[in-house]
């Protein structure tokens, strides 16, 4: 069984190293030199610690069947060896967007803004996994945590599909976004 709760906590220690670090939209976070990926509620406070974030893997919200199945066919697992490369980029989407009914944030989300099928031309070599926040709280700071890993040689194709995405119509209802680019040291185990 494959763990749903995941803390993401940056500060001094964690086999990955924060490569840099830029608020998108909003305030950003606190500066950190690396970052823990724990499955599970891992630590809140200890030293060096700068933030914590707290996601949980659910259903796909916005997804047909064969959009679900052409992403788990395509899919590649996180953490793989050659990927040495990740992103943790969180969002929060505005009041308007969660005013929306369901129908209606899916017709923003795919039929709009192309997010599955924008995704899909960059698998398998960009894998992600999506963590939500406001199944914990509305007060997390956040709604989503998204994690994307990547060999080196495919981060121009990451910010190019990144660049798509924040062009869509769906990412005028982000409030908030940073971009943690990060980089695992060839000597920590696969981490993610």
């Amino acid at each position: 069984m494959s763990p749903r709760f995941f803390t993401f906590i940056g500060g001094e220690t964690g086999p990955w190293r924060v490569a840099r670090m830029e608020a998108v939209i909003g305030e950003g976070l606190p500066a950190a030199g690396r970052l823990d990926v724990v499955s599970g509620e891992g630590r809140s406070v200890g030293p060096g610690v700068r933030w914590v974030l707290r996601g949980i893997r659910s259903n796909e919200r916005y997804l047909t069947r064969e959009e679900k199945d052409q992403l788990t066919a395509k899919q590649e697992p996180i953490g793989r060896p050659a990927a040495t490369r990740a992103a943790l980029i969180p969002i929060r989407k505005s009041p308007a967007w969660w005013e929306l009914s369901q129908d209606e944030r899916r017709r923003v989300f795919e039929e709009q803004s192309r997010h599955v099928g924008i995704g899909l031309e960059y698998l398998p070599a960009i894998a992600r996994r999506l963590h939500h926040c406001r199944d914990l709280s509305e007060s997390e700071p956040f709604d989503f945590l998204t994690w994307f890993d990547y060999a080196p040689e495919h981060e121009a194709a990451f910010d190019e599909m990144l660049a798509r995405l924040r062009a869509s119509e769906e990412w005028r209802y982000v409030e908030r976004e940073v971009d943690v680019r990060l980089v695992r040291d060839e000597t920590s185990p696969t981490a993610g």
